[in-house]
């Protein structure tokens, strides 16, 4: 898409259409998006998440999965609102890459076997997951994106591809044809000389902020880490609500004041997510995730489309019960990072609830511990989980460590567990320097 005359905007969405073909256990036109984009010496985000349906039971205990554990899906939106707001070639531009891969197939990597294979379901046309190499075709779901790419959003909220998500799930067409995109003003906090921006709930975003804003007032070390991102997350399960203004938490008095309590949280599902970034030569930078919230989604396939619906839904599970025609907690975060209002780059880490500890791990080793981007997210990750801590393979030597603070750790072998996540920072003198975690089968490229 560059080396076509597109944008960085451009790419990034081509990218993510691909990606719900050849990624279909992580993402696809069911799921939903958040994105961060700097052009013009302005940052600004797209908020392309929905809601539950309106005619939902207030205060009914979520669903894990099946038809009444989809909301919204407005990944359709966002990426029709980002070609719209900042593309140079346009939304049909920007599909027919996944169009044609839908139809002529693509190869399957390894690690989206392995991740295929330990879905918790497989929905129809998407049985059990193919070899390693070998080549599967999506028509269905390829028709749909030419759909979208000939009618634009309207193509998938509306005429025949609505009624099929209907026909599958508790949603109505008023719920679909209502839903917008939205553009939104990110939070940011200062750290290690660069700010730190995330958006704002429905999503974590302000529990890696105020992680790092809390771990500065520290040594830094392995422990302080692991507590600042149970007080941060412990925050953020409370505080964290659709339309919620939780900017207090990283106010300067209200860190000093935290005292740390017992932590409640539990061990959650890994989740099912792609990240990804691209920077491009004027200096525009997006930082774009995009999900089915667990491998499959909801497991519930809109019937002759080929659309996975996601399970967001289960969400609401954080806020004690689902709220009719509100978003409920969303893990996916992009994120962002400038330095004196210039472009430092952005960042991400996919992977369920560990997002917004994986960034603070991230964030904390790129800038205050110097990393480059590719060994800053080679190196291993811890997960807080409630009074459990995983300690990924290179950590489990200092297993100690955290045992001296009261919790529990586990040495875990599971690398799916840790997530993975995609760097690019730009260097004082505009050198741009990428990084693609080890974990998952991304690359970094540039031309």
């Amino acid at each position: 898409m560059l080396r076509s005359g597109g944008n960085a905007v451009d790419a990034a969405v081509a990218a993510a259409a691909v990606l719900c073909v050849s990624e279909p256990m992580a993402t696809g036109p069911g799921g939903d998006l958040f994105a961060v984009v700097f052009a013009g010496g302005r940052v600004e985000g797209i908020d392309a998440a929905g809601p539950a349906p309106r005619g939902a039971v207030d205060g009914e205990a979520p669903d894990r999965y099946g038809p009444r554990s989809v909301t919204v899906p407005g990944a359709v939106a966002g990426w029709a609102l980002l070609a719209q707001r900042y593309g140079r070639l346009g939304l049909e531009a920007c599909l027919q890459d996944a169009i044609a891969l839908a139809h002529e197939g693509f190869a399957v990597a390894p690690r989206c076997v392995a991740s295929w294979a330990g879905a918790p379901t497989h929905p129809d046309g998407y049985g059990p997951p193919p070899p390693v190499g070998s080549r599967i075709r999506l028509p269905e779901l390829g028709r749909t994106l030419a759909t979208i790419a000939r009618e634009g959003a309207s193509g998938f909220y509306g005429g025949s591809v609505a009624a099929a998500i209907c026909a599958a799930s508790w949603l109505t067409e008023d719920d679909l044809s209502d839903f917008r995109a939205q553009v939104t003003a990110p939070l940011a906090a200062d750290y290690g000389g660069h700010t730190v921006v995330e958006l704002p709930p429905p999503t974590q975003g302000i529990a890696a902020l105020e992680g790092l804003a809390l771990l500065e007032r520290t040594e830094g070390e392995l422990v302080d880490e692991i507590e600042c991102c149970r007080l941060a997350l412990e925050d953020a399960f409370r505080e964290v609500r659709d339309g919620a203004d939780v900017r207090g938490l990283i106010d300067p008095g209200a860190l000093d004041r935290r005292v740390l309590e017992p932590s409640q949280l539990v061990i959650e599902p890994a989740g099912g997510t792609i990240y990804l970034c691209a920077v491009d030569e004027d200096g525009m930078a997006v930082s774009l995730v995009q999900s089915l919230f667990e491998r499959f989604g909801s497991g519930v396939v809109a019937p002759g489309t080929g659309v996975i619906l996601q399970n967001r839904g289960f969400g609401f599970a954080v806020t004690g019960g689902v709220v009719p025609g509100r978003r409920p907690y969303h893990t996916i975060i992009p994120g962002m990072l400038l330095r004196d209002g210039e472009l430092g780059g952005p960042f991400g880490v996919m992977g369920g609830f560990i997002q917004a500890q994986a960034h603070v791990q991230l964030v904390h080793r790129l800038l205050a511990k110097g990393l480059d981007p590719q060994s800053a997210l080679d190196q291993p990750r811890f997960r807080v989980s409630g009074r459990r801590v995983l300690l990924e393979r290179g950590l489990w030597e200092r297993a100690g460590e955290v045992s001296s603070i009261g919790l529990e750790p586990v040495a875990e072998s599971d690398t799916y567990l840790f997530g993975g996540g995609q760097v690019i920072m730009r260097t004082p003198t505009g050198t741009l320097l990428g990084g693609s975690d080890s974990r998952k089968d991304g690359y970094a490229g540039g031309w």
